[in-house]
């Protein structure tokens, strides 16, 4: 596939629904980062929204691998190495984030681990796919909880690995599952009414077993950032129900065009979700470098509503103006797209 046919692959992939859907994603995170708390209880918001934004990369990386059409084994070079650049590029800016002490756990550059580890299975069948993170469910969380040193400081090359892959706050082999998962709902056509009917009821009944078994067996937890089987399929499964509601309310006639109106600044937040997220984690970080000299509560109201109307409406006037993202248009010229 050359260069040309990647960029139409990817322009065709562009689904309102999936955008909408990151852009709660990304508010969802606001709202987790910056909303002052009474007590340390956990919020709606908290783990899930990483997670409904890990599973969404599943979707993206299977529309953007070809969706219900990938190419064949001649053609798939140029994919790949979009992936690998993009996965790079996260990567690096990752890192780089977590140097400007803004007291949040960064997920880009877990994000970019997950990517590769995907990378692999990026053109397998849908039963591959679906067998493979029905095995990860049960055996990466044992596998984390047999090597979980009780903290989450990386000082060795081993203990970023194992940071990375299994006990860190966004562990890529435990959250596989959701972006092959998100693989397979981007296989099997996110148009299709009966895909979207499958994520709706599929994701709802993974829901209740994840949140059902921590509510009723001894042991069992469902609760953010643990990690657990329970809260791969509790979350993962509130994550894509929430998809499939999306699909179908923004593809249901004139009510989905309205709601695709209607939801126009979340959509643009979610098509702009590098450069949102990237510039929310600066705006963290200048609040907590100024939270001593007089500067914002952090976290604090006005704060969080700063975030949020300041996000939407840029975001929405960007791309409306202006089209992709600065992050997004780089990552785009780095990958040889326009």
């Amino acid at each position: 596939m050359n260069a040309v046919s990647v960029q139409e692959t990817t322009a065709q992939s562009r689904i309102p629904a999936v955008d909408i859907a990151r852009g709660l994603a990304i508010l969802g995170m606001f709202v987790a980062h910056a909303m002052p708390r009474a007590d340390e209880g956990e919020l709606l918001v908290d783990g899930r929204s990483s997670i409904l934004f890990a599973t969404l990369a599943g979707v993206s990386l299977g529309l953007l691998s070809g969706g219900t059409r990938p190419p064949g084994p001649g053609d798939r070079s140029a994919i790949r190495r979009v992936v690998l650049v993009r996965a790079l590029v996260v990567f690096l800016l990752g890192v780089l984030l977590w140097t400007l002490g803004s007291e949040i756990a960064i997920i880009l550059d877990y994000y970019a681990i997950m990517f590769l580890l995907v990378f692999p299975l990026l053109f397998a069948g849908r039963a591959v796919l679906a067998i493979t993170a029905a095995a990860l469910l049960v055996v990466a969380p044992i596998l984390a909880r047999a090597v979980d040193p009780g903290n989450r400081e990386a000082a060795s090359a081993l203990d970023v690995a194992r940071n990375y892959l299994l006990t860190g706050y966004y562990p890529a082999l435990v959250w596989l599952p959701l972006l092959l998962v998100g693989l397979v709902a981007a296989r099997s056509g996110l148009e299709r009414r009966r895909t979207q009917a499958w994520l709706v009821g599929g994701g709802c009944a993974a829901a209740i077993v994840g949140y059902g078994s921590a509510a009723v067996l001894p042991g069992v937890t469902a609760e953010a950032h643990s990690g657990s089987t329970a809260e791969i399929l509790g979350s993962g499964g509130t994550a894509f129900a929430l998809l499939g509601l999306i699909l179908l309310a923004t593809n249901a006639g004139r009510f989905g065009t309205a709601a695709q109106i209607a939801l126009w600044p979340l959509g643009a937040a979610g098509a702009l979700a590098l450069t949102v997220y990237t510039a929310q984690i600066i705006v963290l970080a200048m609040a907590a470098g100024a939270r001593n000299t007089g500067g914002p509560d952090y976290p604090g109201w006005p704060l969080l509503i700063g975030l949020a109307v300041f996000s939407l409406v840029g975001a929405s006037l960007w791309r409306y103006a202006l089209g992709k993202g600065p992050l997004e248009r780089l990552l785009s010229v780095l990958t040889g797209k326009r």
